[in-house]
């Protein structure tokens, strides 16, 4: 009832209202069984804008920090990422990453959408980079399909840094189901498993025409930080 509320009667109308936000493809998103749709991730906002615009609730994986804050500022924000669907996840590796794995095949094995970020971090300069496998896995183990999605003009809308958002027109644009059954019980090997992943990507890049750079976007972040402290 609250995700409901926050969707159709607070966050929604708002968001639509002044941004107005265009979507094609919408027709792409299964209309019943999980799927996970692996975006590309440009801004902050791109969490709350595509669930606003398809027609099936959803979930993100979002890292815990988000829902750990104190005083009202904390208690807003938590109320918030839970409103929009998002699920508190622990990013730092290890036992962290396979307990999120498993958080997203439980909402995967209820029949719900599952939303990804195949990079695993925020585009820090608007290119597309290299998936992490994860997704992969969490494919072929809940067997559903991926859906390509791209956001587009979210980093113009709320780049990293900023924290009141641009009045901007943004986009999503929905690519066809990927289909990977032909790789069930195969979720073992990591050869497999960079191939899948692959695929994702390149169908993200045709989709959205991003310039694509085959390293990790944190590789990426690591060098700019080391840069700025020398």
């Amino acid at each position: 009832m609250f995700y409901w509320l926050m969707k159709y009667v607070v966050i929604g109308p708002l968001v639509k209202g002044i941004f107005r936000p265009w979507i094609v493809g919408r027709r792409n998103v299964p209309m019943a069984g999980g799927a996970i749709l692996a975006s590309n991730h440009l801004s902050f906002v791109d969490s709350i804008i595509l669930p606003l615009l398809i027609d099936r609730p959803m979930s993100f994986l979002a890292k815990s920090d988000y829902f750990t804050g104190r005083g009202l500022r904390g208690w807003a924000t938590r109320m918030f990422f839970k409103g929009t669907g998002q699920i508190p996840i622990d990013r730092s590796g290890g036992k962290a990453s396979e307990a999120s794995l498993n958080t997203g095949l439980q909402v995967l094995g209820r029949g719900d959408l599952l939303g990804i970020y195949p990079e695993g971090t925020r585009s820090p300069d608007g290119k597309l980079y290299r998936g992490r496998t994860g997704i992969a896995r969490m494919a072929l183990e809940a067997h559903v399909p991926v859906v390509p999605v791209v956001m587009v003009d979210t980093d113009t809308m709320m780049p990293i840094g900023r924290r009141i958002p641009s009045i901007v027109r943004v986009g999503v644009v929905i690519g066809e189901p990927l289909d990977f059954s032909r790789f069930a019980g195969m979720e073992s090997d990591r050869y497999i498993l960079r191939s899948i992943t692959d695929e994702i990507m390149v169908a993200l890049q045709r989709l959205g025409e991003q310039e694509y750079e085959d390293v990790y976007a944190s590789t990426v972040k690591d060098r700019l930080k080391t840069r700025t402290a020398a």
